[in-house]
């Protein structure tokens, strides 16, 4: 049922809403990008001499560039996993204009549905971009210490934490908090699950770009599939 709920929401990617939402993605994640390379080029300038004088080799000034270059294959390999947390961060802003864009086209049967506010979005979305953030940074522990299952807890983890967060936004629009947790508890594996299938996509350069936007879409309809079948019950 998940990957029918994902076939639903790649069906329609060539929404017009869908692809307002996944350009101003895209403008986010290289936004984020440069920025973190801005910040890794002024770390490097700090700390590197304008040159170095070697045995044989005698003076060098160009440690300064080749660090350069190498802090942009370094960022472009972190990508892999900043976007994780940038996926969830796009989610928490933009979703409404997907889940939108869904219910018209699936579900023109309901009522209009409430929209969070900018500012209370902002905060969610920050709030959960510093706990996924943090959960990464302590996962990274098990590079070092367990290379090998490493991988396992990234994508269980990941899967977790945005699976629970595409899923409650998703269901906040159309109900109150202790409902959504309620029903979000009552089938924590299949959340959990449809996390995970989101997660792995994240760590493939390119394709990553289209998943908060699928991701957001596949949980709207994951939902109204979960909340039906709650009331039918």
């Amino acid at each position: 049922m998940i990957l029918s709920d994902f076939a639903r929401a790649l069906r329609q990617l060539a929404d017009r809403r869908f692809r307002r939402v996944l350009g101003l993605g895209l403008l986010l994640t290289v936004a984020l990008l440069v920025a973190a390379y801005g910040v890794l080029l002024g770390v490097i300038a700090m700390l590197t001499p304008d040159s170095l004088t070697m045995p044989v080799i005698g003076e060098v000034t160009w440690v300064g560039d080749l660090l350069g270059w190498a802090g942009l294959f370094v960022i472009l390999y972190l990508s892999i996993f900043l976007m994780v947390p940038v996926a969830s961060a796009i989610t928490a802003l933009f979703l409404d204009d997907v889940a939108q864009a869904v219910e018209d086209r699936h579900y023109p049967h309901l009522p209009p549905a409430g929209r969070v506010g900018f500012a209370e979005g902002l905060r969610e979305t920050v709030s959960f971009l510093a706990v996924i953030v943090v959960a990464n940074l302590l996962a990274l522990i098990l590079l070092v210490l367990i290379p090998p299952i490493y991988p396992v807890v990234f994508y269980l983890m990941n899967g977790y934490l945005l699976g629970r967060e595409y899923f409650l936004i998703a269901a906040l629009r159309r109900q109150g908090p202790v409902a959504a947790k309620r029903l979000a508890r009552a089938n924590a594996g299949q959340i959990w699950l449809a996390g995970c299938l989101m997660a792995v996509p994240l760590s493939v350069p390119l394709l990553n770009l289209l998943i908060p936007v699928l991701g957001a879409a596949t949980f709207t309809h994951l939902y109204h599939r979960l909340a039906g079948d709650a009331r039918a019950a």
